[in-house]
């Protein structure tokens, strides 16, 4: 496992994108347990894309130009509902003192949801995977679905890190009517602009 292998997808999972967001957002608005369970659903949501990577499927949203147009609007009108939600106090994103028991498997439903339907996370990962496999590798293959692993360990570890943070503030937020309000204002912003950028993305 190389060092670059390491910093580059640490600073590909570091970066703010819409699955830190949406683990921020359950952070705060469920507390730590919920955080963890978003952290864990966007994992998963990576898992397709990784596979379409490795068996060389990603090729196909490249190459489509209606495949790809289709998962990306998708992705944009998730994220634009998303984001008024966020605006509503509905769903996973409402914040709320007693969470519902039942919350945990909206948050991974939406989270697994979150990641799926952004179709660049597969052309990512299909020009990102194979520069860290060697042209002489035996089991290129198998070499892939180990970096795989690592990166959504990764995801994982960073995603928690984020997601227990919020959880710790998340008192200071219920205790702010106001700052709740802009918080809310600021997720739906964020996932309205993350939409919109996905909306203006090229193959």
């Amino acid at each position: 496992m190389s060092i670059e292998f390491l910093l580059t997808s640490l600073i590909v999972v570091v970066s703010p994108g819409t699955g830190v967001i949406f683990t921020l957002a359950a952070g705060l608005s469920r507390g730590s347990r919920a955080s963890v369970v978003a952290a864990f659903g966007c994992t998963l949501g990576i898992v397709p894309h990784m596979a379409a990577a490795i068996l060389g499927l990603a090729a196909l949203l490249h190459a489509s130009a209606l495949a790809f147009q289709t998962f990306k609007y998708l992705g944009v009108a998730y994220l634009l509902y998303m984001a008024w939600n966020a605006l509503r106090e509905r769903g996973a994103l409402k914040v709320e003192k007693d969470a519902s028991p039942r919350s945990s498997l909206q948050v991974i439903v939406s989270a697994v949801l979150v990641n799926v339907l952004n179709p660049k996370l597969s052309i990512f990962f299909f020009a990102f995977l194979p520069q860290f496999v060697s042209a002489a590798e035996a089991h290129p293959v198998a070499r892939m679905a180990e970096l795989s692993g690592v990166f959504m360990a990764l995801t994982f570890a960073v995603f928690v890190a984020y997601g227990l943070f919020a959880a710790a503030v998340r008192s200071h937020v219920l205790a702010r009517p106001r700052v709740l309000a802009w918080m809310r204002r600021l997720f739906a912003g964020a996932f309205a602009l993350l939409g919109l950028k996905l909306a203006l993305a090229e193959r």
